[in-house]
């Protein structure tokens, strides 16, 4: 069995990677996959912790999250389809022109 370090580690390298994708990067796609990478890393650091002290709370924990990223993809997919069929550019500078 893997030290609980490795899988932080892991989960680290996962969300500076994610976070990193939200910074540099300008198509919402790519920013919205950086999102939900994110999301994961913290969710393979609840389920290292929870593995780690013998404890089903961090899974379930995970499940919600889960289930709110869900919903996240659907709502978020959404707007980006609709910003894609108004403006033909799912670039963040284009957001900022809906202001009015």
């Amino acid at each position: 069995m893997l030290p609980v370090t490795y899988y932080l580690a892991l989960s680290a390298v996962l969300f500076i990677m994610g976070a990193l994708g939200v910074l540099i990067r300008r198509n919402l796609i790519i920013m919205f996959m950086s999102i939900e990478l994110m999301l994961n890393a913290a969710n393979l650091a609840f389920v290292a912790f929870a593995r780690f002290h013998q404890a089903v709370s961090g899974q379930i924990f995970v499940f919600f999250v889960m289930t709110v990223a869900a919903a996240e993809v659907a709502v978020g997919l959404a707007l980006i389809v609709t910003l894609f069929r108004t403006r033909h550019s799912v670039d963040v500078d284009d957001v900022t022109l809906l202001n009015g």
